[in-house]
């Protein structure tokens, strides 16, 4: 068994697995249970009080209110306050290039929203109905902020209610502010709930083949990350985050994240749950104090939506850059992703970095690799030997298998010689790997010629045929296998992998390609430092 299978073997292994994943993602049951949160009922806690009421047809029609900065559009329905759409500015769809990405919508076919609400002393939720000032915003060059207010108030109470959205420019940040005017103490504490309630379909133009998850995901500092699959809320198996007085809740896809940052210090429970129709929610509940006399209370809660910038994720709250998730592989993609954002600082194109940092890490790993590729060599040197013994034992494989053992023990080759230093690198490029996939930093970012989005296929296939090319390459560099059925498999294997690689990333086709080129040349290279020891012998 030698190294090169070996590798084909784990790379085989790792997409297959990836298909599988992405089979199961498109094809999650839905749920039949439908709540949503609603106002407080005596004798419950909060969590049964935000879960017990099914959503009921409701008379009243919101108005829409649009916001424009130089980041984002958004609306807001002034139904419930609930932010219903938000396009990123920056970021075009995947399929059709000259449309914004819609993160956020509420449409027929797809429903993602940011909802908050209050709860207690009949409080507005995100089913009352808010009235706005006007109905277009627009943040001005030169503005540090802008506020978008909306108002609710009970005539019979005269409990005065302002539901603010605070945004500000270059930023993906929203900032959501409660404030509540009493002419009177209130009987009951103020709590306060954010969530997002959204659909259980994949994002639109992702590929089916790279599987990346999309789902509710929660951090404190006890628990740390947790991700919350869909299909875990159909099945009532989730694991969520006990109360605690730090933590958020983010609603994760590939290369983008919504989520609600409260502050640390104030209580909170988490809460997620599948609604029924394909729908789901995720929140976190915050408590509040009671108002003993005519005062205000306020509660401000940052409301992200944007890309997964790990710089502009480190501010933003503790823990929030575990979103970008490298998996179990983490401790060795973060430095890696860090080398590659240092040099794509220096090149100026992430395409360039793929390639610099590929070779880095094939050079880092030679003295290891070089240890394979003389195994390697000196299998092809006893493949001659090899193949008089399988025709001398034929069908035998008993005495086959002994006369090779013989044979290797007299040549003093180790056919497993090469498997240790081969085992010890793959982890850290399939953590390469994931660091490529998981980096929205690739999305649209150019290469050279027809490459455009090294996040996206190559339109013309150029990338993968290479690495087919260099793959084949590579097979006819090592030792044939004795079995001739594992020799078909080793010649078939690139024109699968091939096809396979047409609809895989440009950057990760682009990293594979290099470091192919990378490994035939230290290959060909210790092959022939071999083949002149042989010959002076």
């Amino acid at each position: 068994m030698d190294v090169q299978r070996i590798i084909l073997a784990v790379i085989f292994s790792f997409s297959s697995l990836m298909l599988w994943q992405s089979w199961q993602k498109f094809n999650i049951p839905a749920s039949t249970a439908e709540v949503v949160v609603h106002q407080t009922e005596p004798g419950k806690s909060s969590i049964q009080q935000a879960e017990v009421i099914r959503q009921e047809n409701l008379l009243q029609q919101g108005s829409v209110v649009s916001i424009q900065t130089d980041t984002l559009q958004a609306q807001i329905n002034t139904l419930g306050g609930d932010v219903q759409q938000i396009a990123l500015l920056n970021y075009h769809d995947l399929q059709h290039k000259n449309v914004p990405l819609m993160l956020l919508q509420d449409t027929a076919t797809n429903k993602f929203v940011a909802q908050s609400g209050l709860l207690g002393n009949q409080l507005p939720t995100h089913k009352s109905l808010f009235q706005a000032k006007a109905k277009n915003y627009v943040l001005m060059k030169g503005q540090t902020e802008l506020v978008v207010p909306l108002y609710w108030d009970d005539a019979a109470t005269g409990i005065q209610v302002e539901k603010d959205y605070v945004f500000y420019p270059d930023s993906y940040r929203i900032d959501v502010r409660w404030i509540v005017h009493t002419p009177h103490p209130l009987t009951e504490p103020i709590e306060a709930y954010f969530q997002f309630v959204r659909d259980g379909k994949a994002p639109i133009g992702e590929s089916k083949v790279v599987h990346t998850f999309t789902g509710p995901a929660f951090y404190t500092q006890a628990s740390k990350f947790k991700k919350v699959s869909f299909e875990s809320l159909n099945k009532h198996e989730q694991q969520i985050p006990p109360a605690a007085n730090n933590g958020w809740v983010a609603i994760v896809q590939h290369h983008f994240v919504s989520a609600w940052l409260p502050k640390n210090g104030e209580h909170r429970e988490f809460y997620a749950k599948a609604l029924g129709n394909g729908l789901y929610k995720a929140g976190v509940l915050l408590s509040g104090n009671k108002i003993s006399s005519n005062t205000v209370w306020q509660m401000d809660v940052p409301l992200y939506v944007g890309p997964q910038i790990q710089k502009t994720l480190a501010g933003l709250a503790p823990g929030l850059t575990y979103v970008v998730d490298y998996g179990w592989l983490t401790p060795i993609a973060v430095p890696l992703f860090w080398v590659l954002q240092k040099t794509e600082e220096i090149t100026g194109n992430w395409g360039w970095a793929i390639i610099i940092l590929t070779i880095l890490i094939k050079l880092a790993f030679f003295p290891l690799s070089a240890k394979s590729y003389r195994s390697m060599a000196q299998m092809k040197q006893l493949t001659p030997k090899l193949q008089q013994l399988k025709t001398v034992y034929g069908d035998d494989r008993e005495k086959l298998h002994h006369a090779m053992m013989e044979l290797y023990k007299t040549e003093k080759v180790n056919p497993l010689g090469g498997c240790l230093p081969t085992v010890v690198q793959i982890p850290v490029f399939i953590a390469l790997y994931w660091t490529l996939v998981g980096s929205v930093e690739m999305r649209q970012a150019p290469f050279i010629g027809w490459i455009h989005d090294l996040s996206a296929p190559d339109p013309y296939y150029v990338l993968p045929i290479l690495m087919g090319l260099t793959m084949l390459l590579q097979t006819r560099l090592n030792p044939a296998p004795p079995d001739p059925m594992q020799a078909k498999v080793m010649m078939v294997m690139p024109v699968a992998f091939t096809v396979f690689f047409l609809f895989f990333p440009s950057g990760l086709v682009l990293y594979w390609v290099v470091s192919n080129i990378m490994s035939m040349s230290q290959q060909w290279v210790i092959t022939r430092q071999m083949g002149k020891k042989t010959v002076r012998g």
